[in-house]
C-alpha cells in the first residue's frame, strides 16, 4: 500500500463519518465550548489552506511557525499546513515573551500567533507574514489588529471550503518540526497508526487531552491518533481540574492524555500518556 499523509486521514474520515464530532474544545477560563464534526473541521482546514496558498503565497516546503496554545484552531492550522505541503513548527506562545521558546531564524517563514503574544513577535524580521488569531469564542476578530498583521478571523471566511493540493505535495515531504526533529507526513501517519494500536483506540473512543501540540505525543494524542482510529478528541485550554469529573461524564470520555493527578474510580477510562 502506498504511503499517505495526514490530509489523507482527514479525507477518509470525512468520507466515512462526516457528521459525528471530531474535535470538541473547552476553554475553562471563558467557559467556551465548541464542537466540530469532521465535515466542519475539514471546511475550516480547506479555508485556511486556501488562505495560506492564495492569500499568503505559501509554497510547498515552506515553514509555518505556530505560536498557538491548545485550541481547535491550532488543530486546524496544523492540518492546513500539511494539506498545503508546508512544515508546521508549533511553539508554546507562553515561552516567546520569556525567551524560552526561541524561533529558529535559519530562514524565512510565516508566523501565526495568538493575540496575547503579537506584541512580542511584531519585530520578527524573518517572518514573511504575521497572522494573528484572537481565539475568541465564535471566531471574533482581533481586539486591535496591528499594522502589517493579517487578522485570521476576518480574512479566512472569504476563502473557499474546498482545497486541492498541487501534484508536488506528497506524503514524503517534511510536515512537522518538534523538539528539533522534522518528520514527514507519511511518518506522522505511521506514528499515528502505531499510537492507535498501542492505545487500543477505535471509533467508540472519546479522548480527553490536556497537552500542547509542541511535542509529537501532543500532536498524536490531540489530533492524529483520534483521526486515524475514528475516535474523537476533546482539547482543553486553561484547564480547571475541578471540572474534570463532570466533563468526563458529560462527554462520555473513555481515555485521557496529559491529565495529571486524576484517577478514574470506575476503571472505565484509560490513561494514554
Amino acid at each position: 500500500m502506498s504511503e499517505i499523509g495526514p490530509a489523507d486521514l482527514l479525507r477518509r474520515r470525512v468520507a466515512d463519518d462526516p457528521s459525528r464530532p471530531l474535535v470538541t474544545f473547552y476553554d475553562d477560563r471563558s467557559g467556551e465550548r465548541v464542537e466540530l464534526s469532521a465535515r466542519t473541521f475539514d471546511n475550516w482546514v480547506a479555508k485556511t489552506a486556501n488562505l495560506l496558498v492564495d492569500g499568503l503565497a505559501a509554497e510547498p516546503g515552506g515553514r509555518v511557525v505556530l505560536a498557538l496554545p491548545p485550541h481547535w484552531q491550532s488543530a486546524v492550522w496544523l492540518m492546513a499546513c500539511w494539506s498545503a505541503g508546508l512544515v508546521a513548527v508549533p511553539l508554546d506562545p507562553a515561552g516567546i515573551p520569556a525567551g524560552t521558546e526561541p524561533i529558529d531564524a535559519s530562514g524565512p517563514y510565516l508566523l501565526v500567533a495568538a493575540e496575547e503574544v503579537l506584541g512580542s513577535v511584531l519585530t520578527d524580521r524573518n517572518a514573511e507574514e504575521i497572522v494573528g488569531l484572537s481565539l475568541h469564542a465564535l471566531g471574533g476578530p482581533l481586539t486591535d489588529c496591528p499594522a502589517g498583521v493579517v487578522d485570521y478571523a476576518v480574512e479566512v471566511r472569504s476563502y473557499g471550503d474546498r482545497f486541492v493540493a498541487g501534484p508536488e505535495v506528497t506524503p514524503e515531504m517534511p510536515a512537522l518540526t518538534v523538539t528539533k526533529n522534522t518528520l514527514s507526513g507519511a511518518r506522522l501517519v505511521r506514528e499515528a497508526i502505531g499510537a492507535t494500536e498501542k492505545w487500543g483506540l477505535d471509533a467508540h473512543d472519546r479522548v480527553l487531552v490536556d497537552m500542547s501540540f509542541t511535542t509529537l505525543d501532543g500532536v498524536l494524542a490531540g489530533l492524529l491518533a483520534p483521526l486515524a482510529s475514528g475516535a474523537s478528541v476533546i482539547i482543553q485550554r486553561n484547564f480547571d481540574k475541578t471540572a474534570l469529573d463532570r466533563r468526563v461524564t458529560l462527554e462520555h470520555v473513555t481515555a485521557v492524555a496529559g491529565v495529571s493527578g486524576w484517577n478514574d474510580a470506575s476503571g472505565s477510562v484509560s490513561r494514554l500518556l
